[in-house]
């Protein structure tokens, strides 16, 4: 009888310790362990590729805030990014959002940059002053076919 005892105690210890783990994976996964009370702004951005919805969202190096959404606009047809962020941080109106890249071929992430402005975003504004993603096969490309065309524009004349 003791034996059962002592087996059905492990047992729900076991249980109680997956299931903890099963909240923090979910927990962190959505992010959503990086604070209580947040705020919802957004910014429109041409390009924002690479960038998906829960990617970091950094001030100076720190993380603020995480990607909500992501949408297209359907009047000019640019990229619409919901960013969720502290709300202890008060962004002034002039704040610029760009998006980077950890690394050469990282993840990517918004980069918000703090201007001078004396008033501050409020919930649900939009971010004016954006920097879209920097797309590397393209530059790839641009450089190779440019040096391929400069080639040819170098050809001695035939006289």
């Amino acid at each position: 009888m003791k034996q059962t005892k002592l087996e059905l105690f492990v047992g729900a210890f076991v249980l109680m310790g997956i299931a903890a783990v099963a909240y923090l994976t979910v927990k962190l996964g959505s992010g959503s362990l990086i604070g209580g009370d947040t705020y919802v702004i957004e910014a429109r951005f041409a390009n924002a590729g690479g960038l998906n919805a829960g990617s970091s969202v950094l001030v100076a190096g720190v993380p603020v805030g995480r990607v909500e959404g992501i949408r297209v606009d359907d009047t000019d047809y640019s990229a619409m990014v919901t960013l969720r962020v502290l709300a202890g941080l008060k962004l002034p109106t002039d704040t610029m959002a760009s998006i980077k890249t950890t690394g050469l071929i990282g993840d990517k992430y918004v980069a918000l940059a703090p201007g001078a402005d004396e008033t501050y975003l409020e919930t649900g504004a939009r971010i004016t002053m954006t920097e879209s993603s920097v797309d590397l096969e393209s530059l790839i490309g641009k450089m190779a076919f440019g040096s391929v065309e400069k080639a040819k524009d170098e050809k001695e004349p035939v006289p």
